[in-house]
């Protein structure tokens, strides 16, 4: 079977007068339920790193993206991932790669952004490759970080955008991991 052709898309806000089509499309896409908190929050969140996907005047993808204090550091952030989904019909027709080269180009405009980083359930070998090929690195596993899908655990992927190290303790103290990469804590935002 050939490759599927790249598919021009258009990016859009996502409000508060259209973020219930956030949460149709993540209950398409993904394997958990994510909270009212989580849909009240987009809208306040930075359009720069958050989007909706457009392919024929509908939405077929979105990426959410939240700034958040570094542990070690008051005058950098990092900047979590919290979703990017594309509808079944869609994937592998580039939108989750143009998706995520919207956030990361514009973290890069960003000189407080230190680090772009995610979750990633163990098991999603398509999602792990996907991020491998856009720069990204497994720096820790955080196991029951999923409460009701199996596997629960995840791995944490992350990018060095304005990062003044490449050390990997350094790294892991930044995203808030303890040093030998494995953590047993169940904070996810979806439930």
């Amino acid at each position: 079977m050939g490759e599927r052709p790249t598919l021009d898309v258009s990016f859009g806000d996502i409000h508060t007068q259209n973020v219930q089509q956030l949460r149709k499309l993540n209950e398409h896409t993904f394997p958990v339920k994510y909270l009212d908190k989580f849909y009240q929050e987009i809208p306040t969140l930075s359009k720069d790193f958050t989007q909706f996907a457009y392919y024929g005047g509908f939405v077929v993808g979105a990426i959410c993206g939240r700034l958040e204090p570094m542990p070690d550091s008051t005058t950098k952030k990092r900047l979590y991932i919290m979703t990017i989904g594309v509808l079944v019909a869609y994937r592998e027709c580039g939108i989750g790669r143009k998706l995520l080269e919207y956030l990361l180009e514009n973290a890069s405009k960003h000189p407080e952004v230190a680090l772009v980083y995610l979750h990633v359930q163990t098991n999603n070998e398509t999602a792990l490759h996907f991020y491998a090929k856009a720069g990204f690195e497994k720096v820790g596993k955080i196991e029951g970080y999923y409460k009701r899908i199996d596997p629960p655990d995840c791995f944490v992927l992350c990018k060095p955008i304005h990062l003044d190290t490449t050390d990997p303790a350094r790294i892991t103290a930044a995203l808030g991991l303890p040093t030998d990469t494995t953590a047993t804590t169940a904070a996810a935002a979806a439930d």
